[in-house]
């Protein structure tokens, strides 16, 4: 069955289903060693579509994005768990390959959330992050056109929704690392600029689960040379690279209906240039998107 294509309601009723039976199956079911983390409008979906396709990984049952460390906390261990396989499928699979079989998910508010990396760091102890960062400037206006389809966003101009995005945020990082309870709607979905300041997010998690876990993707490099970027990911998360490549598809790209303001784009690519020089540290050098 092709969960993606099922109405919505009956979706919804499947899904408590599920999640119902996994709690009560938890101490029975994998938990993840890896996590794709963000960043959001970075090409998150299609590296996900890649990675559950490798033969020696499971994925998250019936979506990708369990959205536990973020957003529903509380909701407990054995809660979270009930969204991953149960170990006897990945003992078929370790038979089958003869290596230990993984599962994951990938919730890109992760790399956001202020308390996401201390919490990933404490219930999944040496669990790997892959992240993927993406031009700034592109993600931003992706990200505010991907916001506004959703209903998410009611300025539809991205250079007013740009000007709101200091108010709107105000205090709301010192909220959400004070109490594990706040949530912020306009944290979670109106951050355009902000999202793009990649070293500084990678940074606080690498204070908590080390720098040697987190592994970083140009998405551009990665939609240009697949197969590569592919292998190179494998490799870090200690998958066999020897199984084929899958298909490469491109996932969740939404059609411009304009392009961005040119004076909108030259602020935004000021205002980056010291993050990306940050971002080098990772990269082991300059960031595509600034090496034109």
């Amino acid at each position: 069955m092709d969960v993606r294509k099922v109405p919505a309601p009956v979706k919804r009723v499947v899904h408590l289903g599920s999640r119902s039976y996994g709690r009560l199956t938890a101490p029975s079911r994998m938990t993840p060693s890896f996590l794709i983390c963000g960043g959001q409008r970075c090409g998150t979906t299609s590296l996900y579509r890649a990675l559950a396709a490798h033969p020696a990984v499971l994925k998250a049952v019936l979506h990708k994005g369990v959205h536990y460390f973020d957003v529903s906390y509380e909701r407990g261990m054995s809660w979270y768990k009930g969204h991953f396989p149960l170990q006897r499928q990945a003992e078929k699979v370790q038979e089958r390959y003869g290596v230990p079989a993984q599962t994951f998910e990938s919730s890109p508010y992760y790399m956001y959330h202020p308390q996401a990396a201390a919490r990933i760091a404490a219930d999944l102890p040496g669990t790997k992050l892959v992240v993927l960062v993406r031009d700034p400037v592109e993600r931003a206006y992706s990200q505010h056109h991907h916001e506004v389809a959703r209903g998410f966003e009611q300025e539809r101009d991205f250079g007013n929704a740009l000007a709101l995005e200091p108010a709107r945020l105000h205090r709301q990082e010192d909220r959400l690392a004070a109490d594990p309870k706040y949530y912020s709607f306009a944290h979670q979905h109106q951050a355009y600029r902000a999202r793009g300041e990649y070293a500084r997010y990678l940074s606080v998690m690498a204070q908590h689960v080390g720098r040697e876990r987190i592994h970083v993707v140009e998405s551009e490099r990665f939609f240009s040379q697949p197969e590569q970027v592919y292998d190179e990911v494998c490799a870090f998360l200690g998958l066999p690279i020897n199984l084929g490549h899958p298909p490469f598809e491109r996932h969740n790209a939404r059609p411009r209906q304009s392009d961005m303001d040119p004076g909108i784009r030259r602020e935004l690519s000021s205002h980056y240039a010291s993050h990306d020089e940050a971002l080098m540290t990772w990269l082991g050098r300059i960031p595509i998107w600034r090496q034109t």
